[in-house]
């Protein structure tokens, strides 16, 4: 039997990278298995999700740690360590995160984005296209680094942008992209190391 790579995913909201990366996990040919869903956000629709399909999760709430972020983390990685998790995913993880985190897990620490890195880091990346007038947006996945969405990127997909198109509709045609593209990546990632 195959020898799968513990994974930690972090999430803030419905969780619908992290439900891809389920999906692919429980193939016998994946090379992961999800050790840890862990929010910072108790209420997160995703956490139901992670328990409908048998997985450990917990919850961190930062607003318990208001200004002290690092405070926040140390807890998120004492849980991420407590699993055994040896990578991390981060999937919709609304949180910039500290250099303590970020040197914890370097090289360890994937997340993606939605927008062809370099352009676009941050949020309103489908608004930001538009406004522009590009013709091409689309996903990233990468390290986590120091500096907000300037890791190493590991993949991406595109999507053209449409005349007609309004940022939900970009969103949507995204999404699907990030969907195969999160799994595939981190497929290549571990299967690299």
């Amino acid at each position: 039997m195959m020898q799968k790579t513990p994974i930690a995913v972090l999430i803030s909201g419905r969780g619908s990278n992290m439900r891809a990366l389920i999906e692919a996990c429980e193939r016998p040919d994946f090379p992961a298995r999800i050790v840890l869903v862990l929010s910072n956000k108790p209420d997160a629709a995703g956490l139901e999700v992670a328990r409908a399909a048998g997985l450990q999760t917990a919850a961190i709430d930062h607003k318990a740690f208001g200004k002290d972020r690092e405070a926040h983390e140390r807890k998120v990685d004492a849980a991420i360590r407590a699993s055994g998790a040896q990578l991390v995913c981060l999937a919709g993880y609304m949180r910039v995160l500290t250099p303590y985190l970020v040197n914890a897990w370097d090289g360890r620490m994937l997340n993606i984005h939605p927008s062809l890195l370099p352009a676009f880091p941050g949020l309103h990346t489908h608004e930001a296209a538009i406004a522009v007038g590009a013709t091409e947006h689309g996903c990233t996945v990468h390290l986590v680094t120091a500096g907000v969405d300037e890791g190493p990127i590991l993949g991406q997909a595109r999507v053209p942008v449409l005349k007609s198109d309004t940022p939900d509709a970009l969103a949507a045609r995204v999404l699907e992209q990030e969907h195969a593209l999160y799994p595939l990546v981190l497929q290549n990632y571990i299967n690299r190391q």
